[in-house]
Protein backbone atom coordinates (compact mmCIF):
# COMPACT_ATOMS: atom_id res chain seq x y z
CA UNK A 1 0.00 0.00 0.00
CA UNK A 2 1.34 3.43 -0.87
CA UNK A 3 1.51 5.23 2.24
CA UNK A 4 5.34 6.00 2.48
CA UNK A 5 3.98 9.46 0.97
CA UNK A 6 1.56 9.99 3.66
CA UNK A 7 -1.08 10.63 0.89
CA UNK A 8 -4.15 8.57 3.12
CA UNK A 9 -2.77 10.31 6.51
CA UNK A 10 -3.02 13.66 4.94
CA UNK A 11 -6.44 12.67 2.95
CA UNK A 12 -7.82 11.55 5.98
CA UNK A 13 -6.84 14.59 7.66
CA UNK A 14 -8.39 16.70 5.30
CA UNK A 15 -12.05 14.57 5.51
CA UNK A 16 -11.74 15.03 9.11
CA UNK A 17 -12.27 18.35 9.29
CA UNK A 18 -15.69 17.60 7.41
CA UNK A 19 -18.95 16.00 8.44
CA UNK A 20 -20.14 12.22 8.17
CA UNK A 21 -23.13 13.22 5.87
CA UNK A 22 -24.05 15.78 3.70
CA UNK A 23 -27.26 17.38 2.23
CA UNK A 24 -29.22 15.70 4.75
CA UNK A 25 -29.15 12.22 4.62
CA UNK A 26 -25.80 11.26 2.15
CA UNK A 27 -22.88 9.56 3.50
CA UNK A 28 -19.48 10.93 3.15
CA UNK A 29 -17.24 8.39 1.01
CA UNK A 30 -14.10 10.10 1.19
CA UNK A 31 -12.76 8.21 3.53
CA UNK A 32 -13.26 4.98 2.10
CA UNK A 33 -12.92 6.21 -1.37
CA UNK A 34 -9.55 7.34 -0.52
CA UNK A 35 -8.24 3.80 1.04
CA UNK A 36 -9.29 1.95 -1.76
CA UNK A 37 -7.84 4.36 -4.09
CA UNK A 38 -4.60 4.07 -1.87
CA UNK A 39 -4.54 0.63 -1.28
CA UNK A 40 -5.26 -0.43 -5.21
CA UNK A 41 -2.07 1.54 -6.29
CA UNK A 42 -3.95 5.26 -7.00
CA UNK A 43 -2.57 6.93 -4.44
CA UNK A 44 -1.39 9.93 -7.24
CA UNK A 45 -5.22 10.31 -7.68
CA UNK A 46 -6.17 10.72 -4.12
CA UNK A 47 -5.91 14.62 -3.91
CA UNK A 48 -7.18 15.32 -7.10
CA UNK A 49 -10.35 13.22 -6.61
CA UNK A 50 -10.40 15.13 -3.06
CA UNK A 51 -10.44 18.16 -4.42
CA UNK A 52 -13.77 17.75 -6.30
CA UNK A 53 -15.03 15.58 -3.59
CA UNK A 54 -14.55 17.91 -0.79
CA UNK A 55 -16.85 20.46 -2.86
CA UNK A 56 -20.08 18.58 -1.57
CA UNK A 57 -19.15 17.90 1.92
CA UNK A 58 -20.43 20.26 4.86
CA UNK A 59 -18.78 21.02 8.03
CA UNK A 60 -18.84 18.94 11.10
CA UNK A 61 -22.06 19.28 13.07
CA UNK A 62 -22.14 20.64 16.27
CA UNK A 63 -21.85 19.06 19.75
CA UNK A 64 -24.84 18.72 21.84
CA UNK A 65 -24.42 16.91 24.89
CA UNK A 66 -21.42 14.10 26.54
CA UNK A 67 -21.51 11.00 25.92
CA UNK A 68 -20.13 9.07 28.66
CA UNK A 69 -19.80 4.95 29.63
CA UNK A 70 -22.95 4.65 31.52
CA UNK A 71 -25.35 6.95 29.22
CA UNK A 72 -24.23 5.45 26.07
CA UNK A 73 -27.64 3.97 25.52
CA UNK A 74 -29.92 6.74 25.19
CA UNK A 75 -27.70 8.15 22.77
CA UNK A 76 -27.15 4.69 20.33
CA UNK A 77 -29.04 5.61 16.70
CA UNK A 78 -29.53 9.43 17.19
CA UNK A 79 -27.64 11.22 14.06
CA UNK A 80 -28.32 14.25 15.77
CA UNK A 81 -24.99 12.71 18.50
CA UNK A 82 -22.96 12.42 15.69
CA UNK A 83 -20.19 14.73 16.91
CA UNK A 84 -20.92 13.66 20.31
CA UNK A 85 -19.96 10.12 19.43
CA UNK A 86 -16.86 10.45 17.23
CA UNK A 87 -15.61 12.75 20.40
CA UNK A 88 -16.49 9.63 22.65
CA UNK A 89 -14.73 7.12 20.34
CA UNK A 90 -11.80 9.31 20.09
CA UNK A 91 -11.35 9.57 23.81
CA UNK A 92 -11.87 5.48 23.92
CA UNK A 93 -9.24 4.90 21.41
CA UNK A 94 -6.75 7.74 23.51
CA UNK A 95 -7.53 5.50 26.48
CA UNK A 96 -6.66 1.53 25.48
CA UNK A 97 -5.94 -0.07 22.20
CA UNK A 98 -8.23 0.41 19.09
CA UNK A 99 -8.34 -3.54 19.06
CA UNK A 100 -9.98 -3.70 22.76
CA UNK A 101 -12.34 -0.71 21.65
CA UNK A 102 -13.50 -2.47 18.90
CA UNK A 103 -14.05 -6.04 20.53
CA UNK A 104 -16.35 -3.99 22.93
CA UNK A 105 -18.39 -1.93 20.75
CA UNK A 106 -18.93 -4.84 17.69
CA UNK A 107 -21.55 -6.35 19.48
CA UNK A 108 -23.10 -3.75 20.26
CA UNK A 109 -23.05 -2.05 16.96
CA UNK A 110 -23.44 -4.84 14.57
CA UNK A 111 -27.59 -5.10 15.19
CA UNK A 112 -28.01 -1.79 13.62
CA UNK A 113 -25.56 -2.58 10.39
CA UNK A 114 -28.44 -1.27 8.68
CA UNK A 115 -28.17 2.41 9.48
CA UNK A 116 -27.28 4.53 6.97
CA UNK A 117 -27.37 2.10 4.36
CA UNK A 118 -24.62 0.34 5.52
CA UNK A 119 -22.13 2.86 4.82
CA UNK A 120 -20.94 2.91 9.09
CA UNK A 121 -20.20 -0.10 8.58
CA UNK A 122 -17.87 -0.15 5.23
CA UNK A 123 -16.20 2.85 7.32
CA UNK A 124 -14.90 0.97 9.30
CA UNK A 125 -14.06 -2.26 7.21
CA UNK A 126 -12.01 0.35 5.23
CA UNK A 127 -10.36 1.63 8.75
CA UNK A 128 -9.74 -1.37 10.00
CA UNK A 129 -8.27 -2.85 6.87
CA UNK A 130 -5.71 -0.11 7.25
CA UNK A 131 -4.84 -0.03 11.05
CA UNK A 132 -4.16 -4.22 10.19
CA UNK A 133 -2.22 -3.75 7.53
CA UNK A 134 -0.30 -0.66 7.23
CA UNK A 135 0.36 0.74 11.17
CA UNK A 136 -1.47 2.35 13.91
CA UNK A 137 -0.53 6.09 12.73
CA UNK A 138 -2.99 8.64 14.61
CA UNK A 139 -4.85 9.61 11.48
CA UNK A 140 -5.62 6.41 10.97
CA UNK A 141 -6.75 5.56 14.34
CA UNK A 142 -8.83 8.71 14.43
CA UNK A 143 -10.60 7.55 11.27
CA UNK A 144 -11.51 4.34 13.36
CA UNK A 145 -12.92 6.15 15.62
CA UNK A 146 -14.92 8.71 13.40
CA UNK A 147 -16.35 5.03 11.82
CA UNK A 148 -17.02 3.77 15.12
CA UNK A 149 -18.60 7.00 16.06
CA UNK A 150 -20.35 7.57 13.04
CA UNK A 151 -22.34 3.96 13.10
CA UNK A 152 -23.47 4.79 16.80
CA UNK A 153 -25.25 7.64 15.47
CA UNK A 154 -27.03 6.22 13.05
CA UNK A 155 -27.90 2.23 14.61
CA UNK A 156 -30.21 0.93 13.22
CA UNK A 157 -31.69 -2.24 13.39
CA UNK A 158 -33.51 -4.07 10.46
CA UNK A 159 -37.65 -4.23 11.53
CA UNK A 160 -37.31 -7.95 11.25
CA UNK A 161 -35.15 -10.51 13.13
CA UNK A 162 -33.09 -13.06 10.99
CA UNK A 163 -31.85 -16.59 12.15
CA UNK A 164 -30.38 -17.89 9.55
CA UNK A 165 -30.78 -22.01 10.17
CA UNK A 166 -31.02 -23.11 6.71
CA UNK A 167 -28.72 -25.41 4.15
CA UNK A 168 -28.21 -23.17 0.86
CA UNK A 169 -25.44 -21.49 -0.27
CA UNK A 170 -25.30 -17.43 -0.47
CA UNK A 171 -25.61 -17.54 -4.62
CA UNK A 172 -28.95 -19.73 -3.66
CA UNK A 173 -30.01 -17.83 -1.08
CA UNK A 174 -29.97 -14.61 -2.96
CA UNK A 175 -31.41 -15.58 -5.75
CA UNK A 176 -34.39 -16.99 -3.60
CA UNK A 177 -35.31 -13.45 -1.69
CA UNK A 178 -38.12 -11.78 -3.01
CA UNK A 179 -38.78 -8.14 -3.90
CA UNK A 180 -40.68 -5.99 -1.49
CA UNK A 181 -43.62 -3.95 -3.42
CA UNK A 182 -42.36 -0.37 -3.39
CA UNK A 183 -39.08 0.18 -4.68
CA UNK A 184 -39.33 3.23 -5.82
CA UNK A 185 -38.45 4.07 -2.12
CA UNK A 186 -35.93 5.36 0.21
CA UNK A 187 -33.98 2.57 2.29
CA UNK A 188 -36.10 3.36 5.45
CA UNK A 189 -39.38 2.89 3.62
CA UNK A 190 -37.95 0.03 1.73
CA UNK A 191 -37.02 -1.86 4.64
CA UNK A 192 -40.01 -1.78 6.49
CA UNK A 193 -41.82 -3.45 4.04
CA UNK A 194 -39.55 -6.30 4.95
CA UNK A 195 -41.86 -8.06 7.11
CA UNK A 196 -44.78 -7.74 5.00
CA UNK A 197 -42.91 -9.17 1.89
CA UNK A 198 -44.24 -12.86 1.92
CA UNK A 199 -41.89 -15.61 1.91
CA UNK A 200 -38.69 -12.88 2.60
CA UNK A 201 -38.58 -13.86 5.64
CA UNK A 202 -37.91 -17.61 4.92
CA UNK A 203 -35.68 -16.99 2.23
CA UNK A 204 -33.68 -14.97 4.52
CA UNK A 205 -33.49 -17.81 7.00
CA UNK A 206 -32.46 -20.24 4.43
CA UNK A 207 -28.74 -19.53 4.48
CA UNK A 208 -25.87 -22.00 6.20
CA UNK A 209 -24.18 -19.76 8.47
CA UNK A 210 -22.20 -22.39 10.12
CA UNK A 211 -20.84 -21.78 14.11
CA UNK A 212 -17.39 -22.80 14.08
CA UNK A 213 -15.51 -19.46 13.16
CA UNK A 214 -13.08 -20.83 10.44
CA UNK A 215 -16.54 -21.91 8.69
CA UNK A 216 -18.28 -18.71 9.27
CA UNK A 217 -15.24 -17.01 7.75
CA UNK A 218 -15.28 -19.30 4.26
CA UNK A 219 -19.06 -18.78 4.22
CA UNK A 220 -18.82 -14.97 5.13
CA UNK A 221 -16.33 -14.80 2.17
CA UNK A 222 -18.84 -16.93 -0.12
CA UNK A 223 -21.61 -14.54 0.10
CA UNK A 224 -19.15 -11.29 -1.06
CA UNK A 225 -18.38 -13.71 -4.07
CA UNK A 226 -21.95 -14.30 -4.88
CA UNK A 227 -23.20 -10.76 -4.27
CA UNK A 228 -20.27 -8.93 -5.71
CA UNK A 229 -20.73 -11.29 -8.98
CA UNK A 230 -24.69 -11.14 -8.64
CA UNK A 231 -24.53 -7.49 -9.46
CA UNK A 232 -22.90 -7.72 -12.97
CA UNK A 233 -26.70 -9.42 -14.11
CA UNK A 234 -28.88 -7.55 -11.38
CA UNK A 235 -26.93 -3.79 -10.60
CA UNK A 236 -29.85 -2.26 -12.80
CA UNK A 237 -32.07 -2.34 -10.16
CA UNK A 238 -30.38 0.24 -8.34
CA UNK A 239 -27.09 0.68 -9.33
CA UNK A 240 -25.98 2.55 -6.53
CA UNK A 241 -27.49 0.82 -4.05
CA UNK A 242 -26.86 -2.68 -4.91
CA UNK A 243 -23.25 -2.05 -4.79
CA UNK A 244 -23.63 -2.15 -0.91
CA UNK A 245 -25.02 -5.96 -1.07
CA UNK A 246 -21.33 -6.30 -1.75
CA UNK A 247 -19.63 -4.33 -0.21
CA UNK A 248 -21.09 -4.24 3.35
CA UNK A 249 -20.60 -8.12 3.83
CA UNK A 250 -17.09 -7.60 2.54
CA UNK A 251 -16.12 -4.60 5.04
CA UNK A 252 -16.68 -7.36 7.97
CA UNK A 253 -15.01 -9.74 6.05
CA UNK A 254 -12.12 -6.87 6.39
CA UNK A 255 -12.81 -6.60 10.25
CA UNK A 256 -13.02 -10.35 11.19
CA UNK A 257 -8.82 -10.76 12.07
CA UNK A 258 -9.06 -7.94 14.74
CA UNK A 259 -12.05 -9.52 16.32
CA UNK A 260 -12.26 -12.53 18.55
CA UNK A 261 -13.32 -15.77 16.89
CA UNK A 262 -16.37 -15.74 19.00
CA UNK A 263 -17.78 -13.09 17.61
CA UNK A 264 -17.02 -14.17 13.91
CA UNK A 265 -20.38 -16.25 13.21
CA UNK A 266 -22.31 -13.51 14.87
CA UNK A 267 -20.70 -10.95 12.24
CA UNK A 268 -21.66 -13.00 9.37
CA UNK A 269 -25.55 -13.68 10.60
CA UNK A 270 -25.43 -9.68 10.21
CA UNK A 271 -23.47 -9.49 7.33
CA UNK A 272 -25.93 -11.65 5.68
CA UNK A 273 -28.92 -10.03 7.16
CA UNK A 274 -28.05 -6.40 5.38
CA UNK A 275 -27.16 -7.82 2.05
CA UNK A 276 -30.53 -9.69 1.83
CA UNK A 277 -32.15 -7.14 2.62
CA UNK A 278 -30.75 -4.50 0.13
CA UNK A 279 -31.33 -7.12 -2.68
CA UNK A 280 -34.59 -7.68 -2.09
CA UNK A 281 -34.61 -3.21 -1.36
CA UNK A 282 -34.11 -3.30 -4.95
CA UNK A 283 -33.03 -6.33 -7.08
CA UNK A 284 -34.95 -6.69 -10.59
CA UNK A 285 -37.26 -9.00 -12.20
CA UNK A 286 -34.81 -9.74 -14.67
CA UNK A 287 -30.73 -10.03 -15.72
CA UNK A 288 -28.66 -8.23 -17.81
CA UNK A 289 -27.59 -9.98 -20.79
CA UNK A 290 -24.20 -11.28 -20.16
CA UNK A 291 -21.38 -8.67 -20.00
CA UNK A 292 -18.61 -9.20 -22.41
CA UNK A 293 -15.60 -7.74 -21.07
CA UNK A 294 -12.77 -8.76 -22.33
CA UNK A 295 -9.61 -10.10 -20.44
CA UNK A 296 -9.65 -8.03 -17.32
CA UNK A 297 -6.71 -7.27 -15.02
CA UNK A 298 -7.02 -5.82 -11.40
CA UNK A 299 -4.65 -3.79 -12.16
CA UNK A 300 -6.25 -2.16 -15.29
CA UNK A 301 -9.70 -2.42 -13.89
CA UNK A 302 -9.05 -0.32 -11.33
CA UNK A 303 -7.24 2.49 -12.78
CA UNK A 304 -10.59 2.40 -14.73
CA UNK A 305 -12.48 3.23 -11.85
CA UNK A 306 -10.57 6.06 -10.47
CA UNK A 307 -10.58 8.06 -13.75
CA UNK A 308 -14.48 7.16 -13.86
CA UNK A 309 -14.30 8.57 -10.29
CA UNK A 310 -17.79 7.33 -8.94
CA UNK A 311 -17.07 6.76 -5.11
CA UNK A 312 -19.26 3.96 -5.79
CA UNK A 313 -17.79 2.28 -8.68
CA UNK A 314 -14.64 2.83 -6.64
CA UNK A 315 -15.96 0.73 -3.45
CA UNK A 316 -17.25 -2.07 -5.53
CA UNK A 317 -14.14 -2.25 -7.73
CA UNK A 318 -12.27 -2.59 -4.96
CA UNK A 319 -14.27 -5.38 -3.36
CA UNK A 320 -14.14 -6.80 -7.18
CA UNK A 321 -10.31 -7.02 -7.10
CA UNK A 322 -10.66 -8.89 -3.07
CA UNK A 323 -12.81 -11.37 -4.28
CA UNK A 324 -10.28 -12.17 -8.08
CA UNK A 325 -7.70 -12.16 -5.69
CA UNK A 326 -8.72 -15.25 -3.69
CA UNK A 327 -7.90 -17.73 -6.17
CA UNK A 328 -4.63 -17.90 -8.40
CA UNK A 329 -7.03 -17.83 -11.55
CA UNK A 330 -8.89 -14.88 -10.53
CA UNK A 331 -12.32 -14.34 -10.52
CA UNK A 332 -13.57 -13.01 -14.17
CA UNK A 333 -17.40 -12.75 -13.60
CA UNK A 334 -16.72 -10.43 -10.09
CA UNK A 335 -14.53 -8.41 -12.40
CA UNK A 336 -16.90 -7.76 -15.20
CA UNK A 337 -19.15 -6.67 -12.21
CA UNK A 338 -17.27 -3.58 -11.69
CA UNK A 339 -17.16 -3.18 -15.57
CA UNK A 340 -20.80 -2.70 -15.10
CA UNK A 341 -21.29 -0.44 -12.72
CA UNK A 342 -19.30 1.75 -14.80
CA UNK A 343 -21.32 1.72 -17.45
CA UNK A 344 -24.47 1.69 -15.37
CA UNK A 345 -23.46 4.61 -12.72
CA UNK A 346 -22.50 8.36 -14.47
CA UNK A 347 -18.94 9.06 -14.36
CA UNK A 348 -18.30 11.89 -11.77
CA UNK A 349 -16.02 14.15 -12.87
Amino acid sequence: METTSGTLDEALGRLHATGPEFHGFLSNHGPMAVEALVRNGQARTVHRWLDHYVTKLEDVPSARTRITDTNWREALGDPSRVTDWTTYMARQVAERPWREVLAEWWPRLVPGIAGAATHPVIRVGHAVRTLLDDGEEAPRVAEFAHALGYWAARHTPLPVTVRPVGTATPADALAALPPVADQETGVLNGLAQLPGTEGWLKAAESLNTPQDPDAARCQLAALVRAATRRYADYGHGNAVMLVHSATAPNAVLRTLPALPRDLWSLSLGAAWAASAAITSLYAPPDALPPLRAGRLTPEDLFERAAAHGDEHVIKLTDTACDVASWTGEGDGQALSAAVRSMELITPDH
